[in-house]
């Protein structure tokens, strides 16, 4: 098979075009990888084969940027228009919600938005801790690093940039350039959401299944409010077999992105979603919402109710009392004195049938001397397995651990079976204890591995909440609930 004519073949089948445009297709991506065809391996992508004869002629620089770019314009002509895949999705999603995401989510692995061999990469498993929870943890290795040459382009660069952020509708059939990843084939499904235009997108480096994102048309900082309710129910309205939530919009508690107003969602069921309740609540002003505090390490509020309405109005009862809320005895303070926030939530809703289940989880992002980066973050001596913020995924009981750990914990285990190794000396307090108490072989050192990483982001997780699981913590919830 011909390379350039069996990719032109590929963008006809995929409905993009026409047989009668097979010649024009041919010609567009001559113009991208040079003009003589070559032969296709069977073996490797075609737009693999493409980017490096492109390469090799001479069309591009062989660099990780000038590749990416590359990749997806190739992409990008199997790829229907913003308002062909608009009008399909919304024509789909009249026969069923979730034929127009299945169709959706087809269509951005197809192209290659979503990265399904980059994200094949990554490291994955649940197990069960010492309160009897599942925690999912996963090793990200999907992500790649930044291009070099685009740290050192960013170090110099003062110019307002366009799209002003990654989450922005603007990136949406982008070229690309040193320090923005390249988005050509990338396309926006558009919403109404709170009597305004929002964007439903996937996630090119998904962290769980059909991983999506739901974008402010406008670029405006993140905001938790009662208008965060209302959105998020009109979202699961209109997808109800998607989960969604938001990061919380504060620093040290919030996620990377807070310049942005977006949520994210998909379709899978978190450990802490399937966390009971330990303590149920009532409210004799809702009658028809069932409450309770989840037995879960993070400071959670569970409401179930069919009734929109209710489960708006006590959700902000419960958001606006936690944001004035201080218990000094548990370094619970609501505002600095000069006058800033430290109190927010991160809300997460989702359907069972047609109950609308919202948790909100409770943040405080105060710092100390004795805790420089957050009081309710991960402490120092956890820092050498997870030093990062404990976002909205994190909450729910999902690690996102750093690659580095795929080499680190190899020599953990050489260390714990008295093998030659070069642990790092972070490692090495960590490694110590669980040796000390555990029995470690060859034939059990990697659930050893495993059991005791999931321990170690549980209690990541307890650093972060608010009310520990200790007789000092269950009265400072005893005495929120009171004033609730």
């Amino acid at each position: 098979m011909e390379l350039i004519e069996g990719f032109a073949e590929k963008a006809i089948a995929s409905g993009a075009f026409q047989p009668m445009d097979k010649i024009y297709v041919m010609n567009k991506i001559r113009a991208l990888v040079g003009d003589e065809d070559a032969e296709a391996q069977l073996d490797t992508p075609l737009a693999s084969q493409l980017v490096e004869l492109a390469v090799q002629r001479g069309k591009i620089e062989d660099g990780q940027t000038a590749r990416e770019i590359l990749n997806d314009q190739l992409y990008d002509l199997l790829t229907p228009t913003p308002a062909k895949v608009n009008g399909t999705f919304w024509q789909k999603h009249e026969q069923s919600p979730q034929q127009a995401t299945d169709w959706f989510y087809d269509l951005c692995t197809s192209n290659d938005y979503v990265k399904v061999s980059a994200i094949k990469k990554n490291i994955e498993f649940t197990k069960k801790v010492n309160d009897g929870n599942e925690l999912e943890i996963t090793i990200n290795l999907s992500k790649p690093e930044k291009d070099p040459k685009a740290i050192a382009a960013a170090a110099h660069d003062t110019q307002k940039k366009y799209p002003q952020c990654a989450l922005c509708m603007e990136n949406e059939g982008y070229l690309g350039r040193l320090g923005h990843a390249a988005r050509s084939n990338h396309r926006i499904v558009r919403m109404t959401i709170g009597g305004k235009q929002w964007g439903f997108q996937y996630s090119p480096y998904a962290y769980f299944h059909e991983h999506c994102i739901f974008l402010d048309a406008k670029h405006e900082p993140m905001e938790i409010n009662q208008q965060t309710l209302i959105n998020l129910i009109e979202i699961e309205k209109q997808l109800p077999h998607y989960f969604v939530g938001s990061n919380a919009d504060l620093p040290i508690v919030g996620g990377s992105m807070l310049a942005h107003e977006h949520y994210q969602g998909g379709r899978h069921a978190f450990p802490m979603m399937k966390a009971p309740i330990k303590q149920e609540l009532s409210f004799k002003d809702y009658p028809d919402v069932k409450a309770g505090i989840v037995d879960w390490p993070m400071s959670d509020i569970r409401l179930e109710t069919t009734d929109q309405l209710a489960l708006i109005n006590l959700g902000t009862h419960i958001m606006k009392n936690w944001n004035d809320y201080s218990d000094p005895a548990l370094s619970i303070v609501a505002t600095g004195q000069d006058g800033t926030c430290h109190h927010t939530v991160t809300p997460i809703m989702h359907r069972e049938g047609e109950t609308f289940v919202l948790d909100l989880v409770l943040r405080d992002n105060n710092t100390s001397d004795e805790y420089p980066l957050g009081i309710f973050h991960p402490h120092e001596k956890l820092w050498h397995i997870k030093k990062e913020n404990i976002g909205l995924i994190e909450v729910m009981g999902r690690a996102i651990l750093p690659a580095r750990l795929k080499v680190e914990l190899e020599e953990v285990k050489k260390f714990w079976l008295n093998e030659d190794n070069q642990i790092a000396p972070a490692h090495l307090p960590w490694a110590q204890e669980v040796a000390a108490r555990r029995d470690i072989t060859s034939a059990n050192v990697e659930a050893v591995l495993e059991e005791e990483l999931a321990q170690v982001f549980s209690d990541v997780l307890e650093d972060a909440g608010v009310f520990k699981r200790t007789d000092e913590g269950d009265a400072g919830w005893q005495r929120f609930i009171e004033q609730l």
